[in-house]
């Protein structure tokens, strides 16, 4: 398994060396690339990989970093506090970033 250090290490590994080059907002039923101006339903990315970073003084430093594959190719990252609240996003948008969901943990 690839060492990605800390979180902004893994940010950067992410970027320059796997070419996971746009930052992905999270919204209720989609994520969307700001600057593009492009929306993806849960159906139309696939997440590659989900890195837990924990806080080593502070549990609220807890963060998850998600990199994500669009169907049409794009590729980035998505970056959530511990955990998504499912309380105001959809089911299926829940459901895709759900770490129960047979994903491995890097």
């Amino acid at each position: 398994m690839k060492d990605y250090g800390t979180l902004s290490q893994a940010i950067n590994k992410l970027k320059l060396e796997e070419g996971y080059e746009h930052d992905f907002n999270l919204l209720d039923e989609h994520l969307e690339i700001k600057s593009e101006k492009e929306k993806f339903a849960a159906h139309e990315f696939d997440v590659d990989k989900v890195l837990r970073f924990e806080g080593m003084s502070n549990p609220d430093d807890n963060s998850i970093l998600y990199a994500i594959t669009t169907e049409s190719g794009r590729k980035g990252i998505l970056v959530d506090g511990y955990g998504i609240s499912s309380g105001q996003l959809s089911e299926e948008m829940s459901k895709k970033l759900d770490l129960k969901e047979n994903r491995p943990i890097k």
